[in-house]
Formats: C-alpha cells, structure tokens, sequence
C-alpha cells in the first residue's frame, strides 16, 4: 500500500479539489458550466477508479471505461436539478450548463446523455470490455422511455397529488431513471465478478 500512497493522494486530491472548488471561490465550477462536467469525473474515473485502485493497485484500461456509464446518469441528475432551477441560476448570474446552453438544449442534452448510458454499456459488451452481465440494465429500458416522454412534455403547473419535492420536476424524473438504471448496471458488475464473465 506504501507503493501507491502517490496515486492514492492524487486521486484524494482531485476529489477534494472538484469538490471543494464547485462553490467556492475563485474557481466557483458550477458557475462557470463546470460543475456538471466535475461531477461526471468525480463520479466515474475518481470514485469508481479510485476504489478499484486502492483495492487492486493498479487499474486496467476496463476500468476506466465501465465508469463513463455510472458517471452518465449521475450526471443526469444534476443537469435535471439545474434546468429546475434555471430560472433562480441565471438571474442570480449562476452560469450552470443549463443556463449557458439553454433549458430546451439542456432537456435534450439530458435525453441525449439517458440514451448515451445504454448505448456506451453495449458497445463495451460487443468489443469485449466488459461482461454481459451489464446487459440487466436493459431491463430500464421501459423507465427511460417513460422519462424520455415526460421530458417531452411541459412540466406540470401544479404538483401531481402527493408529490413532496415540488417544485423540482427534472431533476425528480433524472433520478427516478438513474436509481434503477445505476443499479442495475452496479449489479451487472457484480454478477460478471461473481461468474467471472
């Protein structure tokens, strides 16, 4: 462990820095269209190829690669949250992705990024990068396409009756799909290790 005490710092470190820096000053990412992008490498290649390092001490290029999915849909969630509050970010001069791009771009963009998920996670199967396992997130294929409608739609005037995270909508929708589709991409991971597949 000694050995990787270097890498394992960087990877602390740039963890920290994206962290720290996505509201504080001077860099303040998320202000500048950079906090989406920040989450996506915190939540991919440092979290998961973090973990995989600290674990095995080293990390093979699949590694790398079957953290772009999980770092996808994460990222849906945020960019959900901040078309909800495109309107409170840009007149408050938060210059959010959403905000920079545009709320219909960034719908789009995020129906763009759920479909991206499962179409990353099959072309890692077909050139071998990663076990079919994964292929169990097919089985939110029938959520994507309700939240791909729903992001098609206007959002409500009112909140549906029980609805408790109004007036939040997108980000809601976002993670209604990421909460089924991570999961099973997770564990379609676990059962290639269990059948080493």
């Amino acid at each position: 462990m000694a050995g990787r005490g270097p890498a394992v710092a960087a990877f602390a470190l740039a963890g920290l820095f994206i962290s720290v820096f996505y509201v504080a000053p001077p860099l303040k990412l998320k202000h500048h269209g950079l906090g989406e992008p920040g989450v996506f490498v915190v939540w991919g290649p440092l979290m998961i190829g973090g973990t995989y390092y600290v674990t095995a001490g080293t990390i093979p290029s699949w590694v790398w690669l079957a953290s772009v999915p999980y770092a996808i849909v994460v990222t849906t969630v945020l960019i959900g949250k901040h078309v909800d509050k495109y309107e409170q970010d840009g007149a408050r001069g938060i210059h959010t992705l959403p905000v920079l791009l545009g709320k219909d771009v960034s719908l789009r963009l995020n129906q763009g990024l759920m479909i991206a998920f499962y179409v990353v996670t099959a072309a890692m199967v077909l050139t071998g990068r990663l076990g079919p396992g994964v292929l169990l997130v097919a089985f939110a294929l029938p959520r994507l396409w309700n939240v791909l409608k729903a992001y098609n739609q206007p959002k409500p005037d009112a909140p549906p009756k029980g609805y408790r995270i109004w007036p939040l909508w997108y980000v809601a929708l976002a993670f209604y799909h990421n909460r089924l589709a991570g999961g099973l991409f997770v564990l379609g991971l676990v059962v290639n290790a269990v059948f080493r597949l």
